[in-house]
């Protein structure tokens, strides 16, 4: 999980932007990839059926079977990709509806399942949930946590909610403002699942947020310039 400001990170990772300098470990299969890394942000929304070019959830599927990483599979097995896909999310009877017709957290299980067509080894995950209420957002954590056992893929998250990086994350990279720098890097040892009552979750918490107001305490500390305060 990525917390504070990870912009370009994000894009340097599955290589859309150049790096100034370093390295960026993510493993053979990543850096010899030209296709882009498959991502999750927030749900695509297609055209509704009274326009030109109508899509119902199992085509816009269909169409990531067919450019993503399967384009080698027949016909048959990328229906049946599809298909389990869209079971693996709970979304099995709305493979007809227009992503328009589903509700945000319909419409975010639909995303997943796009997501997961290709059966990629890595999935970077911007802000996924954030325009989501909280009882949805929860659900939705929980779900991917689910899918993740079932392949355990590497996931790179970003996101500004602590709780939500603590009940997803093995690893929690803090970032720093200003130019963007890695603050600090916190393994997340809890067992699983993740009891936010618990006293070794509290204890984590604060270990997190400690590092944010460092972070906070650093942007305060940055010279100023004049046209800054211009009017």
């Amino acid at each position: 999980g990525l917390q504070g400001r990870a912009d370009r990170g994000w894009r340097v990772f599955p290589g859309l932007s150049r790096r100034d300098g370093g390295d960026c470990f993510g493993g053979p299969q990543v850096r010899r990839s030209r296709a882009p890394l498959p991502s999750l942000r927030t749900p695509a929304r297609h055209p509704h059926p009274a326009s030109r070019n109508p899509s119902s959830l199992r085509s816009v599927l269909a169409r990531r079977a067919r450019a993503r990483l399967v384009s080698d599979l027949s016909a048959e097995e990328q229906t049946a990709r599809v298909r389990t896909a869209l079971a693996k999310v709970g979304l099995e009877d709305y493979g007809n509806r227009w992503p328009r017709e589903l509700s945000g957290g319909q419409g975010q299980r639909g995303a997943i399942a796009r997501a997961l067509v290709p059966r990629p080894s890595v999935l970077l995950l911007d802000e996924p949930f954030s325009a989501l209420d909280a009882f949805t957002r929860l659900d939705l954590q929980a779900h991917l946590l689910d899918l993740w056992a079932d392949a355990r893929p590497t996931l790179l998250l970003v996101t500004h909610d602590i709780d939500e990086a603590l009940l997803l994350a093995n690893r929690i990279v803090v970032m720093q403002p200003a130019p963007g720098r890695i603050a600090q890097i916190i393994d997340i040892d809890l067992e699983r699942p993740r009891d936010r009552l618990s006293a070794d979750y509290e204890d984590a918490k604060r270990h997190v947020l400690r590092e944010l107001d460092k972070t906070l305490l650093h942007r305060r500390a940055l010279p100023r310039r004049v046209e800054d305060f211009s009017i």
